[in-house]
């Protein structure tokens, strides 16, 4: 949606910029592109993607700045910078294709790998921990609570008794014996795999961090550009510009989100599930 997002940030040639979650720099190009004086300060917690991005951004080299952290210590980062309020603040939330195509990283039951998926490889705990260490009773909670899985019980009872779980292989096999047969829409594993990732990377509370210093990040007139894939996620940020707007401080811009068109998702059928939601600061704190 990368159209989308630079409507909705009214990017000014002059303008400073943040990309929370820079990834392999997409969004990020398509912004400096429009920059002539302006900058644009580009963050993400994954190691590899950084590598990525800067070689894909060299050409904007005088007008960046990529910076290893997570877009919960929003605060932090500026204050290293010394970065005053910008004219627009972006979050592409979720896992990139980047990592969902390495099966090493092991966020996917597409290839069989390491029951790995941290974004960031020196955080301490891994899925595969969770998933052979975590009482029954434990993971089941984060099954139903991450994936809205509704069999959360049966299909943690089913990995318990199946350890040690050995791969992402051995784990949707675990999971997808747990479905009773018939057609469905997604994978039967796929649920559990959202669980445990955002479990792992600590998603739902980084987000929550991150949102409550949106307002203090952008400038009178700057606006916050939010890309969320599943439904805890577009909650969080519906209700932060909500709350926002009730204080007087945000205008939400989009009433209902913002939604890819049947071109892009034709294209990269990722993106069918990616809601935009957008504000502009209009008061101070």
């Amino acid at each position: 949606m990368v159209a989308e997002v630079l409507h909705y940030l009214a990017v000014q040639p002059a303008g400073v910029y943040l990309d929370a979650t820079v990834g392999t720099g997409g969004h990020a190009e398509a912004i400096l592109a429009r920059l002539t004086t302006g900058r644009l300060i580009g963050v993400d917690r994954d190691p590899m993607a950084l590598e990525l991005a800067q070689e894909r951004l060299r050409p904007y080299a005088a007008k960046l700045t990529l910076v290893a952290g997570t877009f919960a210590r929003l605060a932090e980062i500026r204050e290293r910078l010394s970065l005053d309020p910008v004219d627009g603040l972006l979050a592409d939330l979720g896992v990139s294709s980047l990592q969902l195509d390495a099966p090493e990283r092991g966020f996917s039951f597409q290839q069989a790998g390491p029951v790995d998926m941290r974004m960031s490889p020196t955080d301490a705990v891994t899925a595969g921990d969770l998933v052979n260490h975590l009482p029954e009773v434990e993971l089941a909670e984060i099954l139903r609570r991450y994936g809205e899985e509704r069999a959360a019980r049966r299909i943690a009872r089913a990995i318990v008794r199946a350890r040690p779980i050995r791969d992402t292989g051995h784990l949707a096999q675990v999971v997808v014996g747990t479905q009773h047969k018939g057609r469905q829409k997604l994978h039967p594993a796929t649920r559990t795999f959202l669980a445990l990732r955002i479990a792992v990377n600590r998603e739902l509370e980084e987000l929550e961090q991150f949102l409550r210093r949106v307002p203090t990040a952008i400038k009178l007139g700057g606006r916050v550009v939010v890309l969320s894939y599943h439904s805890l996620e577009d909650r969080l940020v519906k209700q932060a510009f909500r709350a926002g707007a009730a204080a007087g401080t945000l205008r939400i811009l989009t009433r209902k989100p913002a939604r890819p068109v049947a071109a892009e998702i034709r294209a990269n059928p990722r993106a069918r599930s990616a809601k935009l939601r957008a504000a502009e600061k209009v008061a101070e704190n």
